[in-house]
């Protein structure tokens, strides 16, 4: 480590020092303090009664300075208010009546420079409790000696005389310790004879006396008055009263007169207000007319202009498309009448064909069912039965269920087959009706010819 920073170090560190030690020994007071400072060189100061004398400290009243280590030393002595309670008894006064007396003072320390000195001498160092009693015992001492001087009575009456006789009396004994006397209160005066008592009595029933007589004086006084002012007051009212009746007849009559000047003036503004309403009610609708007509006119305008709007756009959306969409109409309808016409040509001439061809089939059918012989027709007949019968048992097929509710107790299964078995039975019928040939009567000659060969008649299906 180099000698420049140990210096440095060092430097720091005294200094350091040297503000710690003046932060320390730099005291502060408030206003209501005087700090002494005692220890530096001796100075004189001069004293109330004119005279010099060499002290050795020094002294600041609030504020703050710095007390030199090791050769001053700094003290506190207080200037604030000492509050006390003051209590004498069995004090003599001169017509030796004993007594107590109770009071409150305050004393302090005076800010004067000469009372600072004095009361440094004798109270710096003591706690401000010390400094009360020496002025609690001067002023019960005091007090004790001016009560010995007065009358108890005269001492109960001028109790600010006696407050003025205190303060006179510690004054000079206060200066002398540099304190100074603030205020002083007699609080209460008592005596255990009962002397102030007493003397209040005579005074008390005098008083008691005075103020009854006062007070029968003064109801007196207070019925001859109220008599006097309630007829006074009564003759009062009646001209009031008369002077008011008056004054207010002749309100009414001014009033009156005021309300027929009123009421002719509001007719007149009625009658003049209405014909004027009228007037305005006249134009307003004038004026009403004229604007309904102007927007009479303006629906009119517009209408038109509506008009003149929509048959354009008729003519833009709807008149021209339809006049193409006839035009296309048209011109698809005659191509499809066109087109019907040779179609219907077509189609005749394929009906003429189709017809002259099933005339043909028919005629050679004809021909053919001509050629055929009885026997042959029954057996295509035959053959066609079971397909007519299938046709006719169809729906039947087509039926998922059949409920049958049957009232004689016979069974449902056989009524459906009793139906088919009717159904049957009406074959020959059908046979018969499409095409004329009576089965049945051929079943019955074809019975006959078995049970007797030799009588078949002519034209019998067996004849061939």
């Amino acid at each position: 480590m180099s000698s420049l920073l140990i210096i440095v170090i060092v430097a720091i560190v005294v200094l350091a020092a040297i503000v710690v030690m003046f932060l320390k020994n730099y005291r502060k007071v408030g206003p209501n303090e005087v700090l002494i400072i005692s220890g530096g060189r001796k100075r004189s100061v001069t004293l109330p009664d004119g005279s010099s004398r060499q002290v050795g400290y020094r002294f600041r009243i609030g504020g703050g300075t710095f007390v030199r280590p090791f050769i001053e030393q700094a003290q506190i002595l207080p200037l604030e208010i000492i509050p006390m309670n003051i209590q004498v008894e069995n004090a003599i006064s001169t017509n030796g009546i004993r007594c107590n007396i109770l009071g409150t003072a305050e004393v302090k320390i005076s800010g004067d420079e000469a009372s600072i000195h004095l009361a440094a001498e004798q109270f710096l160092g003591k706690p401000v409790t010390d400094i009360r009693d020496v002025a609690l015992r001067t002023l019960e001492g005091s007090s004790r000696a001016l009560i010995g001087t007065l009358n108890l009575e005269s001492l109960n009456k001028n109790r600010k005389d006696f407050t003025s006789k205190v303060f006179g009396e510690v004054e000079q004994y206060f200066a002398n310790m540099g304190l100074k006397l603030l205020s002083f209160n007699l609080k209460e005066i008592t005596d255990p004879s009962g002397y102030l008592e007493a003397l209040g009595k005579p005074r008390i029933v005098e008083a008691r006396r005075d103020a009854e007589v006062a007070e029968a004086e003064a109801a007196r006084d207070a019925i001859i008055k109220s008599a006097g002012a309630k007829k006074e007051g009564d003759i009062a009212k009646i001209v009031a009263e008369t002077e008011v009746a008056k004054a207010n007849q002749d309100f009414e009559l001014k009033k009156a007169e005021l309300q027929k000047s009123l009421n002719s003036k509001k007719a007149d503004a009625d009658f003049a207000y209405e014909l004027e309403r009228h007037k305005l009610n006249q134009e307003l609708k004038t004026e009403e007319g004229k604007v309904k007509l102007i927007e009479k006119e303006s629906v009119i305008e517009l209408e038109k202009k509506e008009i003149e709007r929509v048959e354009q756009e008729l003519e833009a959306t709807v008149r021209k498309p339809a006049a193409a969409e006839q035009y296309r109409l048209e011109a698809e309808a005659k191509g499809m009448a066109e087109a019907k016409r040779v179609q219907g040509i077509v189609e005749a001439e394929l009906i003429e064909k189709v017809g002259q061809a099933e005339a043909d089939a028919m005629r050679k059918k004809a021909e053919s069912w001509n050629s055929y012989s009885e026997p042959a027709l029954l057996q295509m007949m035959f053959d066609k039965m079971p397909e007519l019968a299938r046709e006719m048992a169809a729906p039947l097929s087509k039926i998922d269920k059949i409920v049958m509710v049957s009232n004689d107790g016979t069974m449902g299964t056989s009524k459906i087959t009793g139906e088919m078995a009717s159904m049957m039975t009406q074959l020959p019928t059908v046979v018969k009706s499409l095409s004329g040939f009576d089965l049945e009567e051929w079943i019955k000659k074809m019975a006959k010819t078995k049970n007797d060969p030799g009588k078949l008649s002519p034209g019998d299906p067996d004849e061939g």
